[in-house]
């Protein structure tokens, strides 16, 4: 299939940052719904999200989703493809839930009355109408990571990447909002280090080093990815540890 026939196409993508090498050569073309990525800390993974996302332009290659490069056309970016970061005190920027939500939309382009009618469309899709003019200092974290999710999501976008969604949350909150993104009818890609979430997906990719080291369906490449990871576990060169 062309390049342009996919959903995610990323040709020859290299990153290159005060002389060190974050990401080489990295092509993926992908239309699967469920497409995760699994490596260590420091694998590249986060970086890998960001040039995804179009947050961090390519230094080589180029990066589109549903035709859009992302890092060139950034306004059409927004209705194509948002991420979720780890910690969403690194993505709220307003102080109250429907503001935070609204601003994605202004962003796009919708009047202010237009934007209002988005915030109150997805608070009640969720059942969350309640929580309008709440202070997002006062939510919990899992809260505050569902408005962040409500935020990408108000957008439309093909595709939401999810980078260790899961982190700092406790097992209840992480159950809800699993079952939450399980049953979203858009196409996710999840970053983790964690094997286990990833079982179930389409396709797997693992990097180390800023380079797919595998790309295929979970099961060969979990294997592989926890042979390793076992086998620098049982190494006494604790410089494996590093990251």
């Amino acid at each position: 299939m062309a390049p342009s026939s996919f959903l995610i196409s990323m040709r020859d993508v290299s990153l290159h940052v005060d002389g060190k090498t974050l990401l080489s050569q990295i092509t993926v073309n992908a239309n699967e719904r469920r497409i995760g990525i699994v490596g260590r800390n420091g694998s590249g993974k986060t970086t890998l999200a960001r040039v995804l996302a179009g947050l961090v332009p390519a230094t080589e290659g180029s990066v589109k989703i549903a035709g859009i490069d992302v890092a060139r056309d950034r306004k059409g970016a927004l209705g194509r493809i948002g991420i979720l970061f780890q910690n969403p005190d690194h993505q709220i920027i307003f102080p109250t839930v429907e503001e935070e939500i609204a601003f994605g939309l202004t962003q796009m382009g919708q009047s202010a009355d237009e934007a209002a009618q988005g915030v109150a469309q997805i608070l009640a899709q969720f059942d969350k109408s309640h929580w309008a003019k709440a202070a997002i200092h006062q939510l919990s974290q899992g809260q505050r990571q569902l408005v962040c999710l409500m935020s990408v999501l108000v957008m439309a976008p093909s595709v939401i990447i999810l980078d260790e969604p899961f982190a700092g949350l406790d097992i209840p909150t992480t159950k809800q909002l699993a079952r939450l993104l399980a049953g979203l009818d858009v196409t996710l890609v999840l970053i983790t280090h964690d094997p286990d979430v990833l079982r179930d997906y389409d396709r797997v990719l693992w990097i180390d080093s800023g380079v797919i080291v595998q790309d295929d369906n979970p099961a060969p490449v979990l294997a592989a990815f926890e042979a390793r990871m076992d086998h620098i576990g049982d190494s006494d060169d604790l410089s494996h540890l590093a990251g």
